[in-house]
């Protein structure tokens, strides 16, 4: 019922997941015209997708991606596909859907970062560092770019220092985002600063305590396992 779904799309946006989806789930699609369907399933993969129940995502994802003529909704749902498939370690079908909206014309950094996070996950480093640089040619202060070249220009010893500096910068942005500390805290300890890379990661780890990077991370850095 569009009921149903209004209210659905409120607690999603509200980010009370769960009670969203429930919500979204009682709508009867033959009740609701086409492009309320395609609203739908574009807000139940969003839902399954927050609440990591990523199989589930990609079924809703996909669906509107193939059937839906609203340019918008495709292009965020290919956003959502890259994401989903890069976190599950389907890193070359994230750059397939990435690909594809470049070739339509769309440029964001939020699409180039994804395609540099897509290539660290397989480890291709220099492809990884050169998306993170068009994201921040394209905007400079954008923290997830920050963030994600800063990581890997220090994780993977290419330029530890500059890396720190720009770790720094995303956490100054973006100063309550667990994952932004972790990446600091790493940065921290790859230049030798041992005391502010167990303070970063123990503040990472306050905010995301079972996030396995920050935890195996923070293990290094007090000399549980190595490197």
């Amino acid at each position: 019922m569009a009921g149903r779904l209004r209210e659905g799309i409120r607690l999603f946006k509200a980010k009370r997941w769960e009670l969203a989806l429930a919500e979204l789930l009682q709508a009867e699609p033959a009740s609701i015209d086409g492009s309320d369907n395609a609203e739908l399933a574009y807000y139940l993969g969003l839902c399954y997708a927050k609440l990591e129940r990523y199989d589930d995502a990609l079924l809703y994802l996909e669906q509107v991606v193939t059937s839906d003529p609203d340019p918008l909704r495709a292009y965020q749902c290919r956003m959502a596909l890259a994401y989903v498939y890069s976190i599950t370690g389907r890193s070359r079908l994230a750059e397939f859907e990435l690909k594809h909206l470049i070739d339509e014309g769309y440029e964001s950094p939020q699409i180039y970062s994804t395609l540099g996070f897509a290539a660290w996950t397989q480890k291709r480093v220099d492809p990884a560092v050169d998306f993170y640089r068009r994201a921040l040619d394209l905007d400079g202060e954008n923290a997830n770019a920050l963030n994600g070249l800063g990581f890997i220009l220090t994780d993977s010893d290419k330029d530890p220092s500059k890396g720190l500096a720009l770790c720094k910068k995303a956490v100054e942005k973006k100063p309550q985002n667990p994952a932004y500390m972790d990446s600091l805290g790493w940065a921290h300890f790859k230049n030798g600063n041992l005391p502010e890379a167990r303070t970063w990661l123990r503040r990472a780890l306050d905010l995301a305590p079972r996030v396995q990077d920050i935890v195996t991370h923070m293990r290094i850095v007090v000399g549980e396992v190595r490197s």
